[in-house]
């Protein structure tokens, strides 16, 4: 490979996605003040999808500032739930109120994916995929929260469908690696065409 790839995140699963697929990369985790360029786009009332793709951006071109060259892939996932975006839970009870109210429904997420080259972007694509929730017991929900929190507080939406988190669901529409936060396959298909990993 001749052009390094840098993943600006701090994502765990992110990077064993890339690592799973022989991809070699190195990993910066960008200093940037999410929750307030996020605040902001709301009350723009930015739809959920440009949420994610600019958060994804942002992350990418602040890395990719400081590394010259390299391809740097920005990613960020949002909920959105009738037009509303939720975020990652910020108390057990949060957990538990999102999943209350989103149980019987359908919801949407929206995985977004840029890479930035010399500080501009060069590609996005943000990947969908729709998910209706099981009629779920107050008693379970509440017990599930308390098994999973530690793991279900870094999930948007308060779940993990790699997780017990499978079990609130009755369809999921879309491609798994969306769910895990990484729209995969259209991000290898651009490295393959740029000659960036082998084919």
């Amino acid at each position: 490979m001749t052009v390094p790839l840098i993943l600006a995140s701090g994502s765990e699963i992110r990077a064993r996605l890339l690592e799973n697929a022989a991809i070699p990369f190195t990993r910066i985790v960008p200093r940037v003040d999410e929750e307030t360029v996020k605040s902001a786009l709301v009350a723009e009332s930015a739809p959920p999808r440009d949420i994610a793709d600019a958060l994804a951006e942002l992350k990418a071109r602040k890395v990719s500032d400081k590394n010259p060259g390299a391809m740097v892939i920005g990613c960020d996932q949002v909920l959105d739930f009738q037009g509303r975006m939720l975020s990652k839970p910020d108390s057990p009870d949060t957990a538990l109120a999102q999943l209350k109210e989103m149980r019987g429904q359908r919801h949407m997420l929206l995985s977004a994916a840029v890479i930035c080259q010399d500080g501009q972007p060069i590609w996005r694509h943000v990947g969908q995929v729709r998910l209706r929730m099981r009629e779920m017991s107050d008693a379970y929900l509440s017990g599930y929260v308390n098994r999973n929190w530690e793991s279900i507080r870094h999930a948007v939406g308060a779940y993990k469908l790699e997780e017990e988190g499978v079990r609130l669901f009755t369809t999921i529409d879309g491609d798994y690696f969306n769910v895990l936060g990484m729209p995969m396959l259209e991000l290898l298909n651009f490295l393959a065409m740029r000659g960036v990993i082998e084919t």
